[in-house]
């Protein structure tokens, strides 16, 4: 069993940064693959970004690649996502996902558990 807690999140203006964290409380945590997904007002919750449990594998959306950042500490059961140069676009609900196992996937139905969401609002 994973419950994971997500932080970080807030307004802020096009062009600024925000980095999110992911708590993560179980065992299974460092043999998790670990994701980040967003959901906008209105449209699907989509696939952001994912890390496998050692850290040195990482998959982004085209959408974000080379804005974000995602990243993991196994001693301390966190996972992050440093997001640069934010977009009025990347305005949504972003939730932290583990997915038990070691191969990195971009669907939602593929992860076990779920945080409950931290807003980001980029404003223009």
């Amino acid at each position: 069993q994973v419950q994971l807690v997500e932080s970080g999140g807030g307004l802020v203006q096009a062009g600024d940064s925000l980095r999110l964290s992911c708590a993560a409380s179980g065992r299974t945590f460092s043999m998790s693959v670990m994701g980040w997904f967003r959901q906008a007002p209105g449209k699907e919750r989509e696939f952001v970004a994912a890390v496998g449990s050692s850290g040195r594998r990482t998959y982004y959306a085209d959408s974000v690649k080379g804005r974000f950042t995602i990243s993991r500490d196994n001693a301390k059961n966190t996972v992050y996502l440093r997001m640069n140069s934010l977009e009025p676009e990347d305005t949504a609900v972003y939730y932290c996902a583990a997915k038990v196992g070691d191969v990195i996937t971009t669907t939602r139905g593929d992860y076990h558990y779920w945080g409950q969401g931290t807003q980001v609002t980029v404003s223009s």
